[in-house]
């Protein structure tokens, strides 16, 4: 039994979403996400900066949720989820699922530490470049969408899970207005029924 310890609205979605698409058992662990506990000795044992998700098997633990799924992945290849390795998809895919993380997702997260460290006193040019920033990679997600139903054409893979999380905080907290293709991508990622159990599951 695989354990997500989560917290609603988190990048732990990701790894809830990626067991509902393959069908496999987990079980969501609630997560006091208030600054005391994330700083405690407690939570710092099972990730030591304090973030969500981590995830437990057994008596292993992991954190960092791209890692995640990668493992589970590789406990269920071949899967449709993850093209044949060292072809031209995979590298897509390995590309569009980095991009989601650690270029897209960056700057609405700072967005979020910035209001975080400076409550009350945000400095607006600092919101509107990170904005910025995040609209450029929507774009360019966008552009890579014309004519194609997932990130790598017909088929689903992981690295729509891992842009769609990022597609939900844009929506959250830069702007809910998406450019046509990506506006009719998030549409089809919410009609998938995985989609709709992680989001039910979610709310646990």
């Amino acid at each position: 039994m695989l354990k997500i310890y989560h917290v609603p609205g988190t990048r732990s979605i990701r790894v809830i979403w990626l067991c509902e698409e393959l069908g496999i058992p987990y079980q969501t662990v609630p997560v006091d996400f208030s600054p005391a506990y994330r700083s405690s000795t407690e939570w710092r044992a099972l990730n030591p900066v304090g973030k969500v998700p981590v995830l437990q098997i057994d008596d292993f633990t992991m954190f960092e949720s791209g890692a995640m799924v990668q493992h589970i992945l590789d406990w269920h290849r071949p899967t449709p989820l993850e093209p044949e390795r060292a072809t031209r998809e995979h590298a897509l895919y390995l590309q569009w699922s980095w991009f989601a993380e650690a270029t897209f997702a960056r700057p609405i997260g700072e967005i979020v530490n910035h209001r975080r460290s400076f409550p009350g006193n945000e400095v607006p040019a600092v919101i509107e470049e990170m904005r910025g920033r995040a609209k450029v990679c929507a774009d360019a997600v966008d552009e890579a969408l014309a004519g194609r139903a997932y990130l790598l054409g017909d088929q689903f893979t992981a690295a729509d899970i891992m842009m769609g999380y990022t597609l939900m905080i844009y929506r959250r907290l830069v702007t809910p207005e998406l450019p046509a293709n990506l506006e009719h991508y998030w549409s089809r990622l919410g009609e998938r029924p995985a989609f709709r159990a992680t989001m039910a599951a979610n709310e646990r």
